[in-house]
C-alpha cells in the first residue's frame, strides 16, 4: 500500500477547504473554525489572538480545554516560536473568557441591527414558520422546555452553551432563555464562536429557577 501523502495547511487551503492550520499539540491539520490562534508578544507573553487580527506568527491549538492546558504546562509555545516564552497562568480560562465575550458582543450586534428574537411565544411561531436561522437555548433551562423549542427547529443550528444570564446581558436584560438570530453572516459567527466555546466548557446545569420565559419578555427583532 502506497504511503499517505501529508497534507500541507497551505495545500488544503488551495485544494478549497478553507484556511487550516496545525495544532501545535495534536499535530492535526483542521479548519480554524476549531482552532485558537496565539502569539508572542514584544516581552515573549503568549497572548490570545481569538479574533485572529494580532500581528506577528500565528501559533494554533485545538479549541479545547485539555490541549490548551497541556501546551500551558509544557515547552509547546517555545518549540514552535523557537524562543523562551512566557505562558501566562489559567490561559484556557482566559480563553473561555474571550470567547464568551466574544459570543455575547455578536449576540449584541445581531439584536441591535434587528435580527433577534426572543422570547418563548415568539420564538416558537418564528420557529414554526421555518423563520429561525440560529436558535440559542440557554444551556442552563428547564430541559422539559428547552427540548420542545429545540424540537420546532427542524434543520435550523441549535447553540445550547450559554446561560440565560449570559443571553440576557447580550440583550440587555436579566435573562433570555430562547433566542432567534436571522440567517446570515452573523448567525454564522455566533455559531462558529459558540462551537469553539464549547470545547472549554460544559453544558451549564439545568436548575429548576430557569424556565420558560413569559412573552411579555419577549424581544421582538427591531423593537429596542
Amino acid at each position: 500500500m502506497p504511503a499517505r501523502a501529508r497534507t500541507s495547511p497551505e495545500a488544503a487551503a488551495a485544494a478549497g477547504a478553507g484556511p487550516q492550520r496545525r495544532c501545535l499539540v495534536t499535530g492535526a491539520v483542521r479548519d480554524t473554525d476549531g482552532l485558537v490562534r496565539f502569539v508572542i508578544d514584544p516581552r515573549g507573553q503568549v497572548v490570545v489572538d481569538v479574533e485572529e487580527r494580532l500581528p506577528g506568527r500565528g501559533f494554533w491549538l485545538s479549541a479545547q480545554r485539555d490541549v490548551i492546558d497541556k501546551a500551558s504546562t509544557g515547552k509547546v509555545f517555545a518549540r514552535a516560536a523557537r524562543r523562551s516564552v512566557e505562558v501566562p497562568q489559567g490561559l484556557a480560562d482566559t480563553v473561555e473568557e474571550r470567547l464568551t465575550r466574544r459570543c455575547l458582543d455578536l449576540i449584541g450586534l445581531a439584536c441591535r441591527a434587528g435580527q433577534v428574537i426572543a422570547g418563548y411565544e415568539k420564538v416558537r411561531r418564528s420557529l414554526k414558520a421555518g423563520r429561525g436561522g440560529l436558535l440559542l437555548a440557554a444551556g442552563d433551562a428547564a430541559p422539559g422546555g428547552r427540548s420542545k423549542v429545540r424540537a420546532l427547529a427542524s434543520d435550523a443550528p441549535v447553540v445550547e452553551v450559554l446561560s440565560a444570564a449570559e443571553l440576557g446581558h447580550a440583550l440587555g436584560r436579566e435573562r433570555a432563555v430562547h433566542v432567534v438570530v436571522a440567517p446570515g453572516r452573523l448567525s454564522e459567527a455566533i455559531q462558529r464562536e459558540a462551537a469553539r466555546l464549547a470545547g472549554f466548557r460544559a453544558l451549564p446545569v439545568a436548575g429548576a429557577g430557569v424556565g420558560q420565559e413569559s412573552d411579555q419578555q419577549g424581544l421582538e427583532a427591531g423593537s429596542r
